[in-house]
């Protein structure tokens, strides 16, 4: 699932309003949401920003929980990008952002619809490109803190095939002949792999948080 905004404006007043890029030919006023570590600024445009690359997620009036939710979101990238910030030996590469960008469209029906959501939402297309930069930039240092050791024994996989993965495929298909262990391992391995990284992503955020300072200006 996601980016880091290279706004480095600091906070000069606890509300303060600007006009943002319009949608659909209204005057969109933005707003200052959130701040991190002081120099981060997260904008009501950010979160808009983030509702539209989710499919399905609305745009018209959207809900207090969606903005939220995108918020939590958006505070979590801000975090791993400022980590990821201080290697520059995992930065993308233009071709590292052209294929995150087809990688954004194909999660829509189709292109047409992903580019008319952008569009309402005033999101520029040197921002998108700048958005999908972003995420690749932490998708990597992501692979690099975790992915890089994360390890799976073979005593774990058995277990996971015994107890996990048999039980769900009957489940699935009674009467089905469900693979052999030897067959099932390298599924196995990655879906314990996954699950690894994501558990210590979490520790990771969650430690993060903690030592961050993260102030709320606006509620949304």
């Amino acid at each position: 699932m996601t980016r880091k905004f290279l706004l480095t404006c600091w906070l000069l007043a606890a509300s303060c309003a600007f006009v943002a890029a319009p949608a659909r030919g209204q005057e969109v006023v933005d707003k200052w949401v959130a701040t991190v570590n002081g120099s981060e600024l997260i904008t009501y445009s950010d979160l808009l920003w983030q509702l539209a690359l989710q499919p399905n997620a609305p745009l018209e009036r959207p809900r207090s929980e969606d903005l939220n939710r995108a918020l939590q979101l958006v505070i979590d990238q801000r975090l791993i990008a400022q980590e990821a910030g201080k290697l520059p030996s995992i930065r993308p590469t233009d071709a590292d952002t052209e294929a995150e960008l087809t990688k954004l469209v194909k999660l829509f029906p189709s292109p047409t619809e992903f580019y008319e959501r952008v569009r309402r939402v005033g999101l520029s297309a040197d921002r998108l490109r700048e958005i999908a930069r972003e995420r690749v930039a932490i998708e990597k240092f992501l692979d690099f803190r975790f992915r890089s050791f994360t390890i799976v024994t073979p005593q774990e996989v058995s277990d996971y095939y015994r107890d996990v993965y048999v039980p769900r495929e009957r489940a699935r298909a009674p009467g089905i002949v469900v693979k052999t262990l030897e067959q099932a391992t390298n599924e196995i391995e990655q879906t314990l792999i996954e699950s690894k990284i994501a558990s210590d992503t979490d520790a990771f955020l969650e430690d993060a948080r903690t030592r961050a300072e993260i102030v709320i200006l606006n509620a949304v």
